[in-house]
C-alpha cells in the first residue's frame, strides 16, 4: 500500500490536494491524528486499499511529535509513504484568511488585533511543523492558482518510485526566489525574447521562443551546461538520503527564458523522471 501524507500551513492548500488526491483515486482521510495512523493503514490494507491519503495538522497539535515515528513504522511493515509539505508566504495566508473570514486554528481569542494575532499564529505553526516539513516534498503555493497546485499535486503523487524525486521549476525574480528551493539557477544571462515583439506576448513553451534561444550561443550552453550538474550530483543528495530536490530556474519575469530551460531540462531529465513546473504562467 502506498500512503500519502499531507501536511502544512493552515490556508496554504492542503484542502485542495486532499480533494485532489480523492479525484485521482486515493481513499483520503482529513485531519487524523497520528497515533492512529498506523492502526488505519493497517485496517485499510486488509481491505484492500492500495492508495491511501491522509492530512495530519496543526488542528491536532499534540500528535505532530509522533509523525515521523510512525511513518517509520510503516516503512517497517511494507508501507511505501510519501510526505507532501504545502506553505505559503505570511502577507498570502493573511491575505487568504482575510478574504474567507476564517479563524486560524492556533489564532488567540481575546482583544488582540486580528491581523497581529494571525501573525502570531502562523509564526507558531511553523515552528510547530517544522519537524515535519523535514524530508518532505515542499510545495510553496504563494501567488499559484489552484488548477496550477491540483497539477502539482498530481505530478508528485503520480510520481513513479525513484530514488529521489527531482522537480525542475521556473520563477520570477521580481517576485522573489521560491523559499522551498534547494537550487536555484540564474537565466537572465540569456538573450531576452521579451525585446523581440513577435516573442513578448509568447511564452518560453512556444516554439518561436525556443527557436529564439536555441539560435543563441547561451542557451544551450545554459542547458548543458545545468544537466551535466544534475546528472553529476543527484546521485549524491540521493545518498544523503534526501527524497525530493527541488531546481528553481528564474528570469526577469517567469515567462520565457526560464520557462525554456526548464522544458529543455524537463526533456533531457525524462529518464531521471523530473517534475517540470512554472510558477508565472496560469494555465500550467
Amino acid at each position: 500500500m502506498r500512503l500519502v501524507l499531507v501536511t502544512g500551513l493552515s490556508g496554504s492548500g492542503k484542502s485542495v490536494a486532499i480533494r485532489e488526491l480523492e479525484d485521482n483515486g486515493f481513499f483520503c482521510i482529513d485531519n487524523l491524528p497520528s497515533p492512529f495512523l498506523l492502526e488505519v493503514c493497517r485496517s485499510l490494507q486488509a481491505e484492500g486499499h492500495r492508495r491511501v491519503a491522509v492530512a495530519i495538522d496543526s488542528r491536532s497539535p499534540s500528535s505532530l511529535p509522533l509523525v515521523r515515528h510512525v511513518l517509520k513504522e510503516l516503512s517497517v511493515i511494507g508501507i511505501e509513504t510519501q510526505t507532501i509539505f504545502l506553505e505559503a508566504r505570511d502577507h498570502e495566508l493573511v491575505q487568504r484568511f482575510s478574504e474567507t473570514r476564517r479563524r486560524h486554528p492556533l489564532a488567540p481569542g481575546g482583544d488582540q488585533p486580528i491581523d497581529q494575532g494571525l501573525r502570531e499564529a502562523i509564526a507558531k505553526e511553523r515552528a510547530m511543523l517544522e519537524s515535519v516539513r523535514q524530508g518532505a516534498a515542499t510545495l510553496d503555493s504563494t501567488g499559484v492558482h489552484p488548477r496550477q497546485l491540483r497539477r502539482w499535486i498530481r505530478d508528485i503523487a503520480t510520481t513513479s518510485e525513484q530514488s529521489i524525486t527531482l522537480s525542475l521549476e521556473s520563477f520570477a525574480f521580481k517576485h522573489g526566489v521560491p523559499e522551498h528551493a534547494d537550487l536555484v539557477f540564474d537565466a537572465r544571462c540569456l538573450p531576452n525574447p521579451h525585446y523581440e515583439d513577435p516573442l513578448r506576448l509568447l511564452d518560453g513553451r512556444d516554439q518561436a521562443v525556443a527557436d529564439f534561444l536555441e539560435a543563441s550561443e547561451q542557451g544551450p550552453a545554459l542547458v548543458s551546461s545545468i544537466e551535466a550538474w544534475l546528472r553529476r550530483w543527484l546521485p549524491e543528495y540521493a545518498q544523503d538520503q534526501r527524497s525530493y530536490l527541488t531546481v528553481a530556474i528564474g528570469c526577469t519575469g517567469g515567462q520565457h527564458r526560464s520557462v525554456w530551460t526548464v522544458e529543455q531540462l524537463g526533456h533531457r531529465l525524462a529518464d531521471l523522471g523530473a517534475i517540470i513546473r512554472h510558477r508565472g504562467l496560469e494555465d500550467d
